[in-house]
């Protein structure tokens, strides 16, 4: 039986082979053709589904054959775990309707998401990740019924996670875990977070559980620990992180438990954790976004402003680590300035504050966690006057498609690098914000003493006979929960899934500096750890960090990085 065959029956599902022939890019003048060729995606979330939906735009005019092989062991190819349609309802995008633009495929029947959904949509409200998983979804059988018709390409899926990738000859030698291999000329790796070696702090925390009647739990799979907090009513948990993941974590603890909400506030069912208990290092829950587009519109920049921004990014980008910042700021001064006009806000206050965020990005906010929360909510309703920073990050928001397009398409120094990453990834206490429902909801928990937010900011945390001893201003709480809802770094070094270590001991798949992620160019390919570029293996996503920008977001899955390693394909297998 052939391998691929082999190892899809051996995985219990069935193969789906589909015909394919899409559409590509050319020379004017010049007839593209393709050779025979096989490539493979390694992971097929979000990512890879983009960047098969960008293939297949140019695969067109060849004479040649084209096998595609999908290696994913999960039962949502397209989706991913993160966007996975059985997730609970609960977990919501951090993206209302109204700015949901990832634009499908040309000759897609399935059309933009608003569109594909059998009900009127509110533009103001946040989806679920398992509603957009749906969506995916239906765009990955539509690409494979449509997208990949015509004879000339066949596309597999197979649901086996791929141990070892080494090179042979001109191309690569794949290995699944379960033992079959198959040469191919083209890889691509689109594995999203893979699993990675627990950080000192939680490494400890689990050893210590262990020991004792305590528990530490992860807050995904979300259904996972939903089905495990049932057992926790009446417990003290605490929660390690008090970012976006941290609302899916609060509504599995309580939402999830059989309380609800309502405009009264939060009404419990009983069966809730006693107390919960979330910490960070600065105890800042994240600002949400603006409730209403009319409010929302307020913060929009101009055709001229954006073409400005767009030159200043791309300088930033080609310049020195001491140039970038003045390059970015004087690019955002002015929009900032036009914004708070009103409020008579000084140039100089902006330019103050700037200049600090560049110095030390993500600390300016000093409030104690309940009045930032309270603060938050206000900024995110209108209620007041927006600050410097809500501004600068809601600017910073509606650019990050022009950041992206101007950093990704270009090789920054490391050190230039990684002054702009430290910039954007400051800034997403603003632009990355959860809805405003769920900061409400937060309140609303907390004003029903099931949460305390007493701890929040670094508390010292101790093993104790129970579990756990939180300790902060002079306060202690014992805890015998712990969840954690931190997103590990994209650090190559603690990666302990296959086939990442191999690949970074065989040279092939190197850090493009110490504080910073995988060293790509611009489509994708990895650069060894001589700086060369390994022709034919690719690389798209969070991993890449610092060689690209803003990865988190799921419109970049569908966006230019797709485009340009799509491109990449195309020009390297042409004849």
């Amino acid at each position: 039986m052939p391998f691929l065959l082999r190892d899809i029956v051996a995985g219990g599902l069935s193969l789906a082979v589909v015909r394919l022939y899409g559409r590509a890019k050319h020379m004017p003048g010049r007839e593209m053709q393709i050779k025979t060729a096989r490539i493979a995606v390694i992971g097929f979330g979000p990512r890879g589904l983009g960047a098969l939906e960008a293939l297949s735009q140019r695969l067109t005019g060849t004479d040649g054959r084209i096998q595609i092989d999908i290696y994913d062991p999960g039962p949502h190819p397209g989706a991913g775990p993160n966007f996975a349609p059985s997730e609970p309802a609960y977990c919501l995008l951090n993206i209302p309707n109204r700015d949901i633009a990832i634009r499908p495929p040309k000759g897609s029947r399935v059309g933009h998401f608003t569109e594909w959904q059998d009900r009127a949509v509110d533009p103001d409200s946040f989806p679920s990740r398992a509603e957009m998983g749906r969506y995916l979804m239906a765009r990955r059988e539509d690409l494979f019924a449509r997208g990949f018709t015509k004879t000339g390409v066949t596309c597999r899926v197979i649901p086996a996670p791929v141990a070892r990738i080494t090179p042979e000859g001109a191309g690569w030698r794949v290995q699944s875990e379960s033992g079959a291999e198959a040469p191919y000329d083209e890889v691509l790796l689109t594995l999203g977070q893979p699993p990675a070696e627990p950080d000192a702090q939680w490494a400890d925390w689990q050893e210590h559980a262990g020991r004792r009647e305590a528990e530490v739990a992860q807050a995904y799979p979300a259904a996972k620990l939903r089905a495990r907090a049932a057992a926790w009513q009446s417990k003290h948990v605490a929660i390690r992180g008090l970012g976006l993941s941290t609302y899916d974590v609060l509504r599995g603890l309580t939402l999830a438990q059989g309380g609800r909400f309502d405009a009264a506030g939060y009404h419990a069912s009983g069966r809730e954790p006693c107390r919960i208990l979330p910490f960070s290092l600065n105890g800042q829950p994240p600002f949400p976004k603006p409730q209403a587009a009319a409010f929302d519109a307020l913060f929009n920049p101009t055709s001229e402003e954006t073409a400005g921004f767009s030159k200043a990014a791309t300088a930033a980008v080609n310049a020195g680590p001491e140039a970038a910042p003045s390059l970015i700021s004087d690019a955002l001064l002015p929009v900032v300035a036009r914004i708070l006009a009103p409020q008579n806000v000084r140039v100089t206050e902006i330019a103050d504050w700037l200049e600090v965020e560049w110095s030390d990005p993500g600390t300016q906010e000093q409030l104690p966690p309940m009045k930032a929360l309270r603060h938050g909510i206000e900024l995110a309703a209108g209620e007041v006057a927006p600050s410097i920073g809500y501004t600068l990050g809601q600017v910073w928001r509606k650019w990050q498609d022009t950041w992206r397009a101007a950093f990704n398409s270009r090789d920054a120094s490391p050190q230039t690098a990684k002054r702009l990453i430290d910039f954007d990834e400051g800034l997403k206490r603003y632009s990355y914000g959860p809805p405003l429902a769920s900061a409400r909801e937060l309140l609303a928990l907390i004003d029903a003493g099931l949460v305390d937010l007493s701890f929040a900011t670094n508390p010292e945390i101790t093993n104790s006979a129970q579990g756990w001893t939180l300790q902060a201003q002079g306060h202690a709480a014992e805890v015998s929960v712990i969840v954690d809802a931190v997103l590990p770094a994209p650090n190559l070094s603690s990666i302990s899934a296959p086939p990442l270590p191999d690949l970074i001991s065989q040279g092939l798949l190197s850090s493009l500096s110490s504080d910073l992620a995988a060293a790509t160019a611009p489509d994708g390919t990895l650069r060894a750890r001589d700086g060369r570029p390994v022709t034919g293996l690719c690389l798209l996503g969070r991993l890449a960090l610092g060689s690209v920008t803003a990865v988190d977001s799921l419109h970049d899955c569908f966006g230019q990085s797709a485009d340009r390693w799509a491109q990449g394909v195309i020009d390297r297998l042409s004849v």
